[in-house]
């Protein structure tokens, strides 16, 4: 194995974020030289031999068990998320994957039904990796009117929100809070590589960000976990102005790695009048269609129509 893997990076950067006191313990002994705790103070906290939880860090042991991970998390004071992270962690390391290269993500018709149910608002669907499935012509308008409403049809030129978010200077001009915005999306790709170890797309897509963004470095960096939920954000669209949007995820039965993200304003306030001048200014070139096959083999497929808004994951 080269290198400590995830699981070992994960309880690495866990460890450096506490503190003794954080954890009972009363700082003792000459003076530190390491951020956070020691891995002899995990090891205690966690009732586990040190030199045990060092090769676990290291990534020189994969069998760790359930009672095991459940006191080293105790003594890391993982979250619900984070523990639920490190069980995925831990499954991983235990196994060598077989990495194919998966097939394109494709959207049910049922999907495409939803995606027309919630005319009015800005509304996209994404994939496993944050790739745009398809959206309606507000969500285009509202996310990413500058790039082609048709992307999503074309599996290898689909828009990738993520990718968006740290590279694009459009999409991080969108954002008024866009380091907020940012530490959301790395968050829930962090929960998404946990999840998908074995995907090398997914892997491009960070690999690609770690390469040309500093910032995305250092929030992966962090290794925190968050997933896709409901979260508000303050906005600067260079049609209509400022408005304030909340970005709510609806979990898709059929297909789970794919979301549905509606972005709503309250009733009678100003984002909402944002967001109706936006749909009557057309913005986004017209009514997006898919390219695919027509549904059931009959006839054109249906029409994809109104909003989006990522969540990405998050």
């Amino acid at each position: 194995m080269n290198g400590p893997g995830p699981l070992g990076a994960f309880l690495r950067a866990r460890r450096t974020r506490l503190h003794p006191e954080d954890v009972g313990l009363r700082e003792l002994g000459p003076r530190r030289r390491v951020a956070g705790l020691r891995r002899e103070e995990v090891a205690q906290l966690a009732g586990v031999s040190v030199s045990y939880y060092t090769r676990l860090e290291q990534g020189l042991s994969r069998g760790a068990s359930a009672e095991v991970l459940d006191a080293i998390a105790r003594a890391l004071l993982l979250g619900d998320h984070e523990r639920e992270h490190l069980d995925r962690l831990a499954v991983a390391a235990r196994h060598t994957p077989r990495v194919r290269r998966p097939r394109p993500e494709r959207l049910a018709d049922e999907t495409r039904d939803l995606l027309r149910a919630v005319d009015g608002v800005p509304a996209v669907v994404l994939g496993r990796r944050t790739d745009v499935l398809a959206w309606n012509t507000l969500g285009h308008a509202l996310l990413a009117g500058h790039v082609d409403v048709h992307g999503p049809d074309d599996p290898a030129r689909r828009p990738n929100l993520s990718r968006m978010l740290f590279l694009d200077a459009h999409a991080r001009e969108l954002y008024v809070d866009w380091q907020h915005k940012a530490r959301t999306v790395v968050g829930s790709l962090r929960a998404t590589v946990g999840r998908h170890p074995e995907d090398p797309l997914l892997a491009e897509l960070i690999g690609e960000l770690t390469m040309k963004s500093p910032e995305f470095v250092a929030l992966w960096g962090d290794h925190r976990v968050a997933p896709c939920d409901t979260r508000s954000y303050r906005l600067h669209h260079p049609v209509v102005g400022a408005l304030t949007v909340t970005q709510q995820m609806l979990s898709i039965a059929r297909s789970p790695d794919q979301v549905l993200v509606v972005c709503t304003a309250p009733a009678g306030s100003p984002s909402e009048a944002a967001l109706a001048l936006l749909a009557r200014a057309g913005v986004g070139g017209g009514v997006p269609r898919s390219s695919g096959p027509p549904r059931n083999g009959k006839g054109p497929a249906p029409c994809v129509t109104h909003g989006a808004g990522p969540c990405l994951p998050g």
